[in-house]
């Protein structure tokens, strides 16, 4: 998929990876759909990028993800690109999680990309072509005491994601994998449970940019990959 000239809808775009990556798209050459909670930031950013809308969603609400997609193709008649961003972490350890903690996750990390990309695809079908971008979590390279809330929200992803592209076979559309790992954002101070446990896990980490990672899923909308990381190789990963 050609990111110059195409529309890209990036979820949780008010900031961090999401942020960047419609900076990136939009440098790109790309109409960028600009869906997030904060709609003030949001609508900073369209105006910055110019050609850019921005659309008040929570990837948690059906109707709005409805509302997300039809906005969409109201302004630029089609869908080319979804990087389903949004999502949040979760660090306690299995016994002390609460099960409406895991619930929240499970909902934000896993259901809600699942609502949007069976809000696009009626379009990239139609279309015959179109790119998806999951992203993931390089904390699934590993068994790290804490995070089993978070990263069975994050697997659970990816092997949806695997298995969207293997349904998707044949159409044009393909839906590919994004593994960051860790990235100087507003992760941290965002974190549904568990900040400061999360902070000493990653305290002495070497911290990428959220534009390293926007580079990264451009080159996997081009690529049309199964996945990419920027995981260490000492913790597992390709780097």
């Amino acid at each position: 998929m050609k990111v110059d000239g195409s529309v890209v809808i990036v979820t949780g775009a008010s900031s961090g990876i999401g942020a960047a990556t419609a900076r990136a798209a939009s440098a790109a050459g790309a109409r960028v759909v600009l869906a997030a909670r904060r709609v003030d930031r949001i609508r900073d950013l369209a105006g910055e990028l110019g050609g850019a809308i921005a659309v008040q969603c929570d990837v948690t609400n059906q109707a709005q993800v409805t509302a997300l997609a039809k906005a969409a193709l109201d302004a630029f008649g089609r869908i080319d690109v979804l990087v389903n961003n949004a999502g949040q972490g979760l660090q306690t350890e299995v016994e002390q999680i609460s099960l409406d903690d895991f619930r929240g996750i499970l909902e934000l990390n896993l259901v809600a990309p699942l609502a949007m990309m069976q809000a696009v695809l009626p379009s990239m079908r139609q279309q015959g072509a179109g790119s998806i971008v999951n992203v993931s979590s390089g904390t699934t390279f590993a068994d790290a005491p804490g995070t089993g809330g978070y990263v069975a929200s994050k697997l659970a992803l990816e092997r949806l994601s695997a298995i969207a592209r293997a349904e998707l076979e044949g159409t044009g559309v393909t839906v590919s994998t994004m593994i960051p790992f860790a990235i100087d954002t507003e992760f941290l101070s965002s974190i549904r449970v568990g900040r400061a446990a999360a902070e000493a896990m990653t305290a002495g980490a070497v911290f990428d940019t959220p534009e390293q990672v926007a580079d990264a899923i451009l080159s996997l909308v081009s690529s049309g990959a199964p996945q990419m990381d920027l995981v260490p190789a000492s913790y597992g990963g390709s780097r």
